[in-house]
């Protein structure tokens, strides 16, 4: 594959993560450029891969095949607007990874024959071990679509999904995910302390814990209930504190709160547009 010239509005932590993934992983720092109001910016991406870089937009986007739009959402419709005519007629490929912005909002702002992207990576890929969900509009082409694919698989895995609605639901599975293990992690060391042990001490078991479950799921040829059915011996320690779990509505909790996550990505949908 042909490598394009790709050009990233936006130098913060996830922009720089993909970079120093794609760098790694082979692609040259000659063909990244990168664009961003604040030199501290620059300079901490600088750091990371020696890319071409920029305080003008227009400029980062000139002649490049790929656009990364790695900006807040809150100012993403006044940057598209400012960098539409330097896009028109280009052809080029747009990559938004702003939660809470649409295609149909996305072409409003660049032009209506713009190919857009949206994929919604999550915090892990700043560690290069990210999850990722991906829709292209109907004008993306084959070539196009890959170089997308490779571009987020430098932070992790890579899942295509049929429908732009399907990332609500991407947002609720793998976006927001790392905050609810985060905060189970959290309850967890709480306990272990209440119960006696050195907040150290619990901190390191429960995260130690974590990381050895996340590879046996990952690793382990048998699913979830397996390997759940094998810690969870008959009138065990584990199967009393499963069965409260299920008792206090676990999985109930787990379907209203993803949910939540789901309804509000709909709902920025629409304050943003």
């Amino acid at each position: 594959m042909d490598t394009p010239v790709i050009a990233f509005i936006g130098a913060g932590n996830m922009a720089t993560s993909i970079i120093g993934g794609l760098v790694e992983s082979g692609t040259p720092a000659s063909s990244i450029r990168a664009a961003d109001p604040y030199p501290e910016s620059l300079e901490r991406l600088r750091g990371v891969a020696p890319v071409a870089t920029f305080n003008d937009n227009a400029a980062a986007v000139s002649g490049a095949d790929v656009i990364i739009l790695a900006v807040k959402p809150q100012v993403m419709g006044e940057v598209c607007k400012a960098l539409a005519p330097a896009l028109a007629g280009s052809g080029a490929l747009v990559i938004s990874i702003a939660a809470g912005i649409n295609i149909s909002s996305l072409k409003n702002w660049l032009g209506a024959a713009t190919a857009v992207v949206r994929c919604m990576p999550n915090t892990p890929s700043l560690l290069r071990c990210g999850a990722t969900g991906l829709y292209a509009s109907a004008e993306v082409s084959e070539q196009q679509k890959a170089h997308a694919g490779q571009i987020l698989a430098a932070v992790g895995l890579v899942e295509w999904v049929p429908g732009e609605a399907d990332l609500d639901a991407v947002i609720a599975v793998s976006g927001s995910a790392p905050a609810y293990f985060f905060l189970f992690m959290e309850a967890m060391i709480e306990s272990g302390t209440r119960m006696g042990l050195e907040r150290e001490t619990a901190t390191r078991l429960v995260q130690q814990s974590a990381l050895g479950a996340a590879r046996m799921a990952l690793e382990d040829a048998a699913d979830l209930v397996e390997l759940r059915r094998r810690v969870t011996s008959p009138g065990g320690t584990t199967q009393a504190a499963i069965a409260s779990f299920e008792a206090a509505g676990l999985r109930q909790i787990i379907d209203e709160a993803m949910q939540a996550a789901v309804d509000r990505s709909v709902e920025m949908a629409r304050e943003m547009g």
